[in-house]
């Protein structure tokens, strides 16, 4: 089947059932989505789908169709991160770093549909995104942030 991802059509050879996680990661060796729990629970596997933050854990492949796929390795490079991306840098917001692509993907999102989002909707947003490290607090300044960054921009 051919897949939309990260703005590049992909070939792959597998079931329809097959979570998309799993194409990402052991298919198309884009590590960066995580496996947190495989029931949609905690939000490592967050992606977007048509710029939609969702789980890839419990997305079958073959439910994706002509549907754009964006990962962590999409949003921004090096060079140019995304500016959520920038505000996790400039916030230090990682500690372990295990969930911060799912975290990432899903503020992005939040921000793509709310751009000037308030601390209750930033709260709302990330509260299924689960982080064991409890950078919360760090987390919503980043977002904060990430704001102010698209705002001057």
């Amino acid at each position: 089947m051919k897949l939309n991802i990260n703005g590049e059509e992909r070939e792959v050879e597998v079931p329809n059932e097959m979570p998309l996680l799993w194409v990402l990661r052991d298919e198309l060796g884009l590590s960066g989505t995580k496996y947190g729990c495989g029931i949609a629970q905690c939000g490592a596997c967050t992606v977007h789908l048509n710029g939609m933050a969702v789980r890839s854990c419990q997305i079958p492949v073959g439910a994706i169709g002509t549907s754009s796929v964006t990962t962590i390795e999409g949003i921004g490079t090096p060079d140019e991160p995304h500016p959520v991306q920038q505000a996790w840098i400039d916030d230090q917001v990682a500690q372990c770093g295990y969930c911060q692509s799912g975290q990432i993907m899903q503020a992005a999102s939040m921000l793509k549909m709310n751009p000037n989002p308030s601390d209750e909707d930033i709260d709302k947003a990330m509260s299924g995104n689960l982080c064991r490290c409890g950078s919360y607090p760090r987390i919503r300044e980043a977002i904060r942030r990430a704001v102010k960054n698209i705002t001057e921009a």
